[in-house]
């Protein structure tokens, strides 16, 4: 037995955020960089502390390391067609090697065991190949024990215990394991991490053919769920990819979606907007049943939606907190974890999210939204949810003239945000529009007039004669991307004029008032909002595709933005990761910033291909 440090080290330098694809069994999800090193996982559930972090600490965070040795060879990363199985590819002079990483499914009701499989197998020639697991248990703050076990090894901290299954034999080390084995062609090892400590694993070591069966099942479900895709358009197999990213993304046992699977990565290189993304964001959330349902997947939605009814029967009255842990429960407080480095030296490391505690009045709009489109694509809703729906619009109609931190989350004080008054537009009248559907009974003349005093006071006090467009605030200058939603939510027409002219300023570069570089979006110009978070930060991808849409919707009116959208849009694709996915922003030099893969991005991805696809039409 060694006590172990829970140090761990990946060369002192953390694997940049694009080199990494995702696994998961919508339970967690695991990052593997392209060079074979699992860096990041929370386990058991997406919230839950890390147990490997070298993401955020190379030196002390933990990882799980395979790959050849020496370890300087060609590498090639990518999805198994149409599943969530990811494959690192090593070439070497001396042969070709695979390492395929996944956590299995299945959709034969087969009961499975939780847990990480990774095998490595040579195609061609013979490979040495190194294996180190480090595991960091409760972000690298709780000491463990390594046992070497027949069969594997047990790792025993004070709040988890994990037991890695192999036939190859483990070398105990001070942080964990490691194994140095030799494989010829055909020949393959297998290595399983599962939650739980045992006396010997003998039982749970994978053979060639037992491994061979749980990746056939892993790759049958992940085809079986995509082909309920009914999009048939250009882009469709990154509009896919976007889609598996989503289902990763989606916890089932509750029915939440996550807003990111990881936590604290940077918005800006070294800098401090670090945030905690693993929870639940209404508004998040809500986005993403629109883009399942955009493309046919309604179970998605509906569990949702159940999972939606259950935190409005649980708040009663009061307002909706804008963020849930995955049960439902208040997110944790945020935390600053001084021990760890952070990504590329970014500090302070959060775990947790004070942004709960603020106060977002456009999340009504959003889930409105959601419950108003699954009411109609995917199950009707029930009379009881309607009860509760019904109180949260009163309450909108009481505080929508509130100021609030809006959508951004600012840190800088509340504000009357152009978009949140937006967004309690949209609740309001998605409600309307839901009484009338269904003939619910509601407080219509009282959301009738509360809906057309919003709007006058949007094109009153959000709209700025001086720069002719929607501007961020009341009584500011200040752009705000999130305003190219007017048109997306019906607001306004695209076409009308006070649309198209905000659709031109905010086209402009930076330099010139604007908030797009080389078709790229900033969400705002940080020097021009009181944000109160001090720093930098890139494009905002997200943004990038609303620009899209807006474009799109426009070109009825102007066709010359049609063909300026859809190169927008293919530009945009080129931003993507080797295997198809996105983080939050684009740095100033191309890379991966913020959380990885951000759900926001890859939904709004979907929607803008939809949109455009459709407007496109057959003319290719």
């Amino acid at each position: 037995m060694v006590m172990g440090s829970s140090m761990g080290s990946v060369a002192g330098r953390s694997v940049p955020i694009e080199d990494h694809g995702i696994i998961g069994d919508l339970r967690t999800v695991a990052l593997v960089g392209n060079e074979g090193t699992l860096d990041w996982m929370c386990f058991p559930h997406f919230d839950s502390p890390s147990v490997f972090g070298a993401l955020l600490d190379p030196d002390r965070g933990g990882h799980w390391r395979i790959c050849p040795e020496p370890d300087q060879v060609m590498k090639k990363q990518f999805y198994w067609p149409d599943t969530n199985v990811l494959v690192t590819r090593f070439y070497t002079p001396d042969g070709v090697g695979e390492l395929v990483d996944f956590m299995p499914m299945s959709r034969h009701g087969r009961k499975l065991e939780r847990e990480v499989l990774r095998r490595v197998r040579v195609v061609r020639g013979q490979l040495r190949f190194m294996m180190e697991c480090y595991p960091a248990f409760n972000y690298a703050r709780d000491p463990h024990e390594t046992h070497v076990i027949h069969g594997g090894a047990a790792f025993k901290s004070r709040t988890l215990e994990l037991t890695l299954a192999s036939s190859v034999p483990l070398r105990r080390e001070e942080r964990g394991v490691s194994a140095r084995f030799t494989l010829h062609e055909n020949q393959s090892a297998v290595f399983t991490l599962r939650q739980g400590a045992r006396l010997s694993c003998q039982d749970l070591v994978h053979s060639h053919e037992s491994a061979e069966a749980v990746f056939r099942d892993t790759v049958d479900y992940w085809r079986h769920w995509l082909s309920g895709c009914n999009y048939t358009g250009r882009w469709r197999e990154t509009v896919q990819r976007s889609a598996l990213a989503l289902k990763l993304l989606t916890y089932e046992p509750s029915g939440a979606i996550v807003a990111a699977p990881t936590c604290s990565l940077p918005e800006s290189p070294g800098g401090t907007r670090n945030w905690d993304y693993r929870f639940c964001w209404l508004r998040d959330a809500a986005f993403t049943v629109y883009a399942f349902l955009r493309i046919g997947f309604k179970d998605e939605a509906a569990a949702f939606m159940r999972w939606v009814e259950a935190r409005c029967v649980e708040q009663g009255d009061g307002p909706l907190p804008l963020m849930f842990s995955l049960d439902g429960s208040r997110v944790p407080d945020e935390v600053e974890l001084a021990h760890l480095s952070g990504y590329g030296g970014a500090r302070p490391v959060r775990i947790g999210n004070a942004a709960a505690d603020q106060l977002q009045l456009d999340i009504y709009g959003e889930l409105m939204d959601s419950v108003y489109l699954s009411n109609k694509y995917a199950a009707p809703i029930s009379y009881d949810f309607w009860r509760h729906l019904r109180r949260q619009v009163d309450w909108v109609c009481n505080h929508w003239n509130q100021p609030d931190e809006g959508i951004w989350e600012v840190r800088g004080g509340r504000r009357h945000f152009v978009y949140s008054k937006l967004m309690c537009w949209v609740a309001v009248d998605r409600a309307i529009r839901l009484a009338d559907k269904r003939s619910f009974p509601a407080d219509r003349p009282k959301w009738l007039a509360v809906r057309d005093t919003i709007f006058e006071d949007i094109m009153t006090q959000g709209w700025s004669q001086k720069r002719q467009s929607f501007i961020q605030a009341y009584e500011g200058e200040a752009l705000d991307a999130a305003n190219l939603l007017m048109p997306l939510v019906f607001f306004l027409s695209p076409v009308d004029p006070r649309m198209l002219s905000t659709l031109d300023m905010m086209r402009r570069p930076p330099s010139q008032g604007g908030l797009v570089s080389d078709g790229l979006v900033f969400r705002y110009d940080v020097d021009k909002t009181l944000d109160g978070i001090a720093g930098s930060e890139g494009t905002f991808n997200l943004c990038s595709f609303w620009l899209v849409e807006a474009m799109t919707r426009a070109s009825v009116a102007r066709p010359d933005l049609l063909e300026e959208a859809r190169l927008t849009f293919e530009r945009m694709l080129g931003y993507a990761n080797h295997v198809g996915l996105y983080a939050e922003q684009t740095g100033m030099s191309g890379e991966a910033l913020g959380n990885f893969p951000q759900a926001l991005t890859h939904l709004a991805l979907i929607s803008a291909a939809y949109n455009l696809d459709r407007t496109l039409g057959g003319r290719d």
